[in-house]
């Protein structure tokens, strides 16, 4: 709305409420960060990526598409490909993590959860859910899962069942993709189908920060691209690792306030 200040007690009203008056009473936004580069590794331009974890050494990665959908598990300091698995044509395969002795990955529009070896990815069991697979993280005692929509999930880690959800607030339109639980109990999210990753608060919902991650290719990398989907938590440091579907590369970052 417009303010009129034509009038002496509409300016008083003005002085009284400050900005209130001319519509400016919303709440600011969560704060800003930006993404700082330490470093970049190649990375298969062929993989859709869809989940990125890095567990005692290892950094799986699940990929997606339809009858190219895979689980993927590389030494973190080498990256040397330790095992593969394809999932079976038509499943799409979506976000995936380790917690305990189970590797757990979501399909897309299947349904399905595969429990999987942590070390062969051999698949050691299915259970289904209701809804779309978007992205998984774990925590200490459950499970965090995006199905492309405000609300996060929370699931048994053994079980899968359903144990809880939250709807995220104060950032508008939020569309979690791929997940990262940090160690400080805080969410990572790639924000679907933007270049922004916001920092959830899991137990309220509360956006804490919006982190800026725009920029990382290059003009000529970024060509036959899709969006950022890809962030694991480094464990022991400060860092993260970020990448997207067929990206060339795979980026070692800090998360600092602009």
């Amino acid at each position: 709305m417009k303010c009129n200040r034509s009038s002496l007690a509409v300016a008083v009203l003005v002085s009284l409420l400050g900005a209130a008056a001319c519509g400016g009473s919303e709440e600011p936004g969560p704060p800003r960060w930006r993404v700082e580069v330490i470093g970049s590794s190649p990375h298969d331009p062929g993989a859709f990526t869809q989940g990125l974890e890095v567990v005692d050494g290892v950094r799986y990665e699940s990929t997606g598409m339809w009858g190219v959908s895979s689980a993927r598990a590389a030494d973190q300091a080498t990256g040397a490909e330790t095992a593969r698995v394809d999932l079976p044509d038509p499943m799409f395969g979506e976000g995936m993590t380790r917690a305990g002795a189970i590797v757990w990955q979501l399909t897309w529009k299947d349904e399905v959860a595969i429990a999987r070896d942590p070390v062969t990815l051999a698949e050691t069991g299915r259970t289904r859910y209701e809804g779309e697979g978007w992205g998984l993280c774990a925590q200490p005692q459950r499970l965090v899962m995006s199905d492309g929509t405000p609300t996060l999930t929370f699931r048994d880690p053994v079980t899968f069942a359903k144990t809880g959800s939250v709807t995220l607030t104060g950032y508008r339109d939020p569309k979690p993709n791929e997940l990262d639980c940090a160690p400080d109990g805080t969410v990572y999210a790639n924000n679907y189908p933007s270049d922004e990753i916001l920092r959830i608060d899991p137990d309220t919902g509360q956006v804490l920060a919006v982190i800026e991650a725009g920029g990382l290719l290059s003009r000529g990398e970024r060509a036959g691209t899709d969006v950022l989907n890809g962030i694991a938590h480094l464990p022991g440091t400060d860092r993260f690792l970020l990448t997207g579907k067929y990206w060339p590369r795979l980026f070692e970052v800090r998360f600092v306030p602009k």
